[in-house]
C-alpha cells in the first residue's frame, strides 16, 4: 500500500542509468568519425560548457564542435547519433525494480540536473518517463531548487538517491532532518568522494540501485542511520 507521505527523489545520470558507458561510447564515436584530436577538441568544448551553465549540453557542444568541419561528410550524423542513442540499453539491471519497489512505499520522482532538451529526451529513450508517469524534474542546479520540488511534491519526508555525495550533502543541508540522502557508489563521481565521506556521511550507503529493495520503509524514514 502506497505511503504519499515519502517523496523518493532519484537522480539519473549513473543513478538510473549508465551514463559514463555513454560517454564512453561517444568518445569512442568521435574518434572513429573524426579523430582522436577532434574527439579531445569535444572535451574541451564540453568542458567550458559545464563551466558556463553547470551541466552537459550536448546539443550545444555539437554546434560549436561542427564549426571548422561543416563540410565533413559525417558531421550531420552526429545529431542523429545523439538522437537515436539506444538509452533503454543503459538502464542499470534492477533499476526498474527498483522503482516498482518504492512506488509501493512512497512516490518515485526524478530530480536531475540538465538541459531542457537532451535530458527529458533521455529519459523517454530510456523508458523511465513513462514508468514514473511523467513524474520528472530537471533543473540546471536541482539543490537550490528544493522550495520549488517541495511545492510540486508535498511530503512529510523525502529520500534522495544520487551518486553525487557533494549534492547529497548540499541538500541535507537546506532539509536537514526532512531528508534521507542515499549515496549510491555507481559511476565515476561515486569513486571520487572518499574525503567527502569521512567528513559528511550520507544517511545511508548503497553499492547499486538493486539494493534499494533491501532498505524498509522504517529505515528510510530515518534521517541518520548509523
Amino acid at each position: 500500500m502506497t505511503d504519499s507521505s515519502i517523496v523518493f527523489l532519484l537522480d539519473v545520470d549513473d543513478t538510473l542509468l549508465d551514463n559514463d558507458r555513454f560517454s564512453a561510447d561517444l568518445a569512442q564515436t568521435l574518434v572513429d568519425r573524426f579523430g582522436a584530436e577532434e574527439q579531445q577538441r569535444w572535451a574541451d568544448i564540453d568542458k567550458g560548457l559545464r563551466a558556463q551553465y553547470g551541466f552537459a549540453d550536448y546539443l550545444g557542444i555539437l554546434q560549436r564542435f561542427r564549426l571548422g568541419l561543416e563540410n565533413h561528410p559525417r558531421i550531420l550524423e552526429m545529431s542523429d547519433w545523439l538522437l537515436s542513442y539506444p538509452f533503454n540499453e543503459r538502464v542499470y539491471p534492477d533499476t526498474l525494480k527498483a522503482l516498482a519497489y518504492l512506488k509501493t512505499l512512497g512516490t518515485p520522482v526524478v530530480l536531475s540536473d540538465g538541459d531542457a532538451v537532451f535530458q527529458p529526451s533521455k529519459l523517454k529513450r530510456a523508458g523511465l518517463w513513462d514508468v514514473l508517469e511523467a513524474r520528472v524534474l530537471i533543473y540546471v542546479h536541482k539543490e537550490t531548487q528544493l522550495p520549488q520540488m517541495r511545492a510540486r511534491y508535498p511530503a512529510d519526508h523525502y529520500v534522495m538517491v544520487d551518486d553525487k555525495l557533494r549534492l547529497l550533502v548540499a541538500m541535507k543541508a537546506e532539509l536537514g532532518d526532512r531528508l534521507t540522502t542515499v549515496f549510491v557508489r555507481q559511476g565515476h563521481y561515486a569513486a571520487d568522494s572518499d574525503a567527502l565521506m569521512a567528513t559528511n556521511p550520507p544517511d545511508i550507503v548503497i553499492q547499486d540501485i538493486g539494493e534499494l529493495t533491501t532498505i524498509d520503509r522504517e529505515r528510510f524514514l530515518s534521517s541518520r542511520v548509523t
